[in-house]
This record gives C-alpha cells, structure tokens and sequence, in this order.
C-alpha cells in the first residue's frame, strides 16, 4: 500500500483543563485557612487586586468643605478679635519673673528648653514630654509589653548553660536538645549525632544523661519506661520491684496483674499502690511548655434552627475572603502603557483578578448549595441525634443538586459546619449503609458505631458484652451486622476486646475496695 501525504478535516470536542478552570478546582478543596493564604499571596502578586473592606462610619462624620462653618459659642465674655495671633505659650522670662526665680532652681536636673518652649515656639510641647499618659503614636503596641512564652527547647538550654561549662560539651548538648520533641521525648540517633559532631558516643551518652536531670523531670527520655523511670528516680521510688513493672508495661496495659504480682515479686496491695504511683507520673513532661500554635475550629457554614421548625444555612462571612478588582487603577495604569510586555502584564493580570473574584464566588454559591442538600438529607439526625443519621453517598448529593461527584468530594474536604450538635466535618454527614435485618430502611454506619459505644459503656463487671453478644443485641434492633464488622468498629473507636474490659473492670473495683477499706 503506497503512502502519500495528504490533508483532511477533523471535528472533535476534548475538555481543556485551562488554567482559570484549574485554580477554580484548586480553590474549591482549601480550607478557609488555605484560602486566606492562598488570597494574601494573589494580593502581593496582582497589583488589580485590593481588600473590599467596609466604609469606615467615621468617614461619614467628617464635615463636608461645602457645609457651613459653626456658629461661635455666646459665653457672656468679651472676645478679641485678634485672639488667634497671641502666642498662648508662656516665655521663660514671664515664668521667671512670676516665680522670682531662676529656672534652673526648679528643674535642676534638665534645662528649661527641654520642659519648655522657648519665644519663638507655638505649642506647649508633647504630652510625652511632660510625662502624661495620652497619646503614645501610632506605633504604640501594648503586646510588645508582654512575656514571650519560654519553649521547652528555651528551658534546656538555659539549664545546660550552667550545668555544662565545656564548650564542646555545651554544643553537644545544644545538638541533642534539638532532637527532643514538644513531648520531651529524644527521637534522634546517637551514633549519628557523634558521627556529626566527630566525637565518641560515650561522650554524646554522657550529656544525654546530664539532659535527663534536668527540669521537667522524664526529659530526655528514649522511651515511656525511661521517661517513668527518671521520673520515680527523682522521687526515690525506683526500686527494683518497681523497675521490673516499668519494664512489662504491656501487662499493666493488658490489666493482667496476675502475671506482674509473679514477676515483681509482691503482693496485690503493693501492686495496687506501684501502679497508683505510676498513674501519678506524666508521660509527656514536655508539654507544660509552651507549644505549637493552636488554631481554633472555624465553621465555613452556619446551620440554625428557623421559627417555623425549617433550618438556615448561611455561609460564615468570617471565613470568605472580601477582594475587587481595583478598575479605576487599571484605567490610570493602561493610559501610561507603552511596550509590548507592559501590555501583556496588565492584561495577565486583569484576567487572573476577574478570574480570581468569580472563582471565590463560585466557591461560596457551591459551598452553600452542597451543605442545604447535606441538612436537607440529615434533617431527623439534626433533630434527634446521631441515632438518625441516614445512608448517605456523593452520588446522591450530586446528583440533587446537578454537579459531579468530585465536585462535591471537593467542596466536602476540610470544610465545617456549626449545627445545633456541634461543629461537624462535613465528611461526617457521608456514612455507608448497613442493611436491616427486617428488610425495612437501611442504618448509617456512623449511627452503628454510636449504638456499638453505647453498649459497652452500658455495661457492668458481670456482665461484660463480648462481640456475638453484640452482634445479636443489634440484630434485635433491626441492624443485621457480622460479628468481624462488629469487631472492625469497636477497634476503630480504641475500645479493648471483651476479655480486656472485663480485668479492667475487676481492678477497678479492686482499686475502689483497697481504697475504701
């Protein structure tokens, strides 16, 4: 068959991910905290883009030029029709002559210049200078006053400063103070701290050790049992018996004190006070200094009961950043536009602030559109509780509302709303379904999971719920769940199996007798 070149027509239709299309995607699953950056970055780069911020009412106070001057105060008083020309400020030799003294003999400390004014000046100076508490300026910060918060890192090395002299032992401390996390725990390696530094690991040992002796008892420590440990050595109660229970913490974690009365070699009374002891001990000393900034739970969507038993969805203004398009800049700039280049800046930019202003408020309709169909769908979970909570998908709120399936995974992904029952994530609402086992409406597995909770929080020492009994007091209430779904979900919320349960329950009561008696 020959080959030859030749020209022909084509029509199709392909979906071009442009990007305007990208950012709108990219702004639809930030959180309101990514959003604010994400802005603050677009105003430092687009100089179109500006703040939309509220008129100020001060601004509205402000006397027009064209409105008439105030009619002057009658005070009764004879007025001097070149009042404003005498100078109000009194003259050293005025304020001499009244004192029958010299200045100097009143403020000897400072010259009379610098308390007052001299002939030539208008004004009676600064309330600064005269010591009074007005006005600060602008640039007065009150927070510039406070204490800044001490670090745990802070703390160690202003004891390492004294308990180390060495220079060179001081930096090897400095090195392994950097490995301790907020917790107080070391996580780094000592063999490749030595190999950093080219010194021995006995060396890097040593200062470890000195670390470890410092305030908050437990710093330094490798793991839990060392962390309890340096902590009883402080207080003098790391006797061997007590050695032997810091190193079968598992045990204590299984409850199984049969076991460790046979290796710590006591009784159930001194094992009952031990584990009090160690209960009284803090396996994170570091945390009681300072820490990482905390940002608090900021709703995107508000959700409130109406008068007439309906429910408003609003956005959370708060949380929405406000920007315009600044066309009064653009105009002045265009005018002044020569080159080529200059042209295409101004018109990227024109294009990615309106770009940039739709995409936001695409973002806020779409948002509030996902979480009317969310509240719609879980009226009866808002009303009477997580017991209510219904099956529910992606698809089937996409396919309410006329949107895609990843537009709402979108929209749903770090964003929060504020209900009458707290503020929820709103993946929190999405829960698969469990059929019932009476062939009637299917339960959510969220509300399976809170039924499971409430079992065992329900339930006694001689009568300990094991995982078939669960299975079968759902199936009485019209869940029909597996024994391994059961287990899956009691793990998931940290509840220990039912055999655990049971000797927690047994040494509780037995803490509560020996403490009684």
């Amino acid at each position: 068959m020959a080959m030859s070149p030749k020209m022909e027509f084509r029509q199709s239709q392909s979906l071009v991910m442009t990007p305007q299309l990208m950012q709108a995607i990219k702004l639809l699953q930030l959180s309101n905290l990514e959003l604010v950056a994400y802005v603050e970055a677009e105003l430092e780069r687009n100089p179109l883009l500006e703040r939309a911020s509220e008129p100020d009412s001060a601004e509205h106070d402000l006397p027009s030029p064209h409105d008439e001057p105030p009619a002057p105060i009658d005070t009764g008083a004879p007025v001097s029709g070149d009042w404003l020309e005498t100078d109000l400020a009194p003259t050293r030799e005025a304020i001499e002559t009244r004192l029958d003294t010299d200045l100097g003999n009143v403020f000897p400390d400072e010259g009379p210049a610098e308390r007052l004014n001299t002939p030539g000046q208008t004004g009676g100076g600064s309330t600064a200078e005269w010591g009074g508490g007005g006005d600060r300026g602008e640039d007065y910060n009150p927070e510039a006053f406070l204490a800044a918060e001490t670090t745990l890192a802070d703390h160690l090395e202003a004891q390492l400063a004294v308990a180390e002299p060495d220079p060179v032992r001081r930096l090897i401390g400095l090195n392994l103070i950097g490995l301790i996390d907020e917790t107080g725990y070391f996580s780094g390696d000592l063999d490749a701290v030595a190999a950093q530094l080219g010194t021995t690991r006995a060396q890097v040992e040593d200062v470890l050790r000195v670390i470890q002796t410092f305030e908050p008892s437990g710093v330094g420590a490798r793991s839990l049992s060392e962390c309890l440990a340096l902590q009883l050595r402080d207080r003098n109660r790391c006797d061997p018996a007590m050695q032997a229970l810091l190193d079968n913490l598992e045990l204590l974690a299984r409850h199984d004190r049969n076991a460790l009365r046979r290796i710590c070699g006591v009784d159930a009374e001194d094992l009952a006070d031990m584990i009090a002891e160690i209960r009284r001990l803090d396996p994170k000393p570091g945390l009681a200094y300072g820490g990482g900034v905390i940002h608090p739970l900021v709703p995107d969507v508000f959700v409130r009961e109406a008068s007439d038993g309906s429910w408003l969805v609003e956005l959370n203004s708060d949380t929405l950043p406000r920007v315009l398009v600044n066309q009064m800049y653009h105009a002045t700039v265009a005018k002044a536009v020569r080159s080529p280049q200059e042209k295409t800046f101004l018109a990227d930019c024109m294009q990615s602030a309106s770009w940039l202003t739709r995409s936001l408020d695409q973002r806020a309709r779409t948002i509030l559109k996902v979480a009317s169909e969310i509240v719609r769908q879980q009226d009866a979970f808002l009303v009477h509780g997580v017991r209510h909570l219904r099956p529910l998908n992606l698809r089937t709120v996409a396919d309410a509302i006329g949107m895609h399936e990843s537009t709402v995974s979108r929209v749903t992904s770090n964003k929060y709303i504020s209900t009458p029952r707290g503020v929820l994530e709103m993946k929190f609402f999405f829960s698969s379904s469990i059929a019932s086992s009476g062939g009637g409406e299917a339960h959510a597995a969220e509300a399976v999971r809170h039924r499971i909770k409430t079992l065992i929080e329900a339930e006694t020492v001689d009568d300990v719920l094991s995982d078939d009994t669960l299975v079968q007091k759902l199936k009485e209430d019209g869940v029909d769940i597996a024994r391994r779904t059961v287990a899956k979900y009691r793990e998931s919320m940290n509840i220990p199996s039912s055999v655990q349960r049971r000797r927690e329950k047994v040494a509780a009561r037995g803490d509560a007798a020996a403490a009684a008696g």
